[in-house]
């Protein structure tokens, strides 16, 4: 679709997707979320270390961080707080995902959401 500006030149919609950073370590669960966002034409980057994941998210300046969280890593948390205290970096929504090592032990593939989402938690299974 082709629009018109006050001044009669053409203009042409913005075709500029919304860049997403997926951090996580858990190559299933990236996979997962860079094939629903690429359906959704997001433009992903997979960070799979959260070592230098907040170095990547500065330099990328996303619209969207989904920090893949195992709870057994204090990293993740790092990589949160600081980008909470950057001023840069501050006003970008995350979301986060929590990995139990529980499940993955045990070969369940299933992710939990909390309670306070749907209610009762259904379970997420991945394939």
């Amino acid at each position: 679709m082709v629009t018109t500006s006050a001044t009669g030149t053409p203009q042409t919609p913005s075709t500029a997707s919304q860049k997403v950073v997926v951090v996580s370590q858990q190559s299933h669960l990236s996979g997962l979320l860079e094939t629903v966002l690429d359906a959704g034409h997001y433009d992903v980057v997979v960070v799979e270390s959260t070592e230098h994941a907040y170095s990547h998210i500065k330099r990328l300046d996303p619209h969207l961080i989904i920090v893949c969280l195992d709870i057994d890593d204090l990293e993740g948390f790092q990589v949160l707080s600081m980008l909470k205290l950057d001023p840069q970096t501050r006003d970008i929504p995350v979301v986060t995902c929590t990995v139990s090592n529980d499940a993955s032990d045990r070969g369940d593939e299933s992710l939990e959401l909390p309670d306070s989402v749907f209610g009762e938690a259904p379970a997420i299974q991945l394939h």
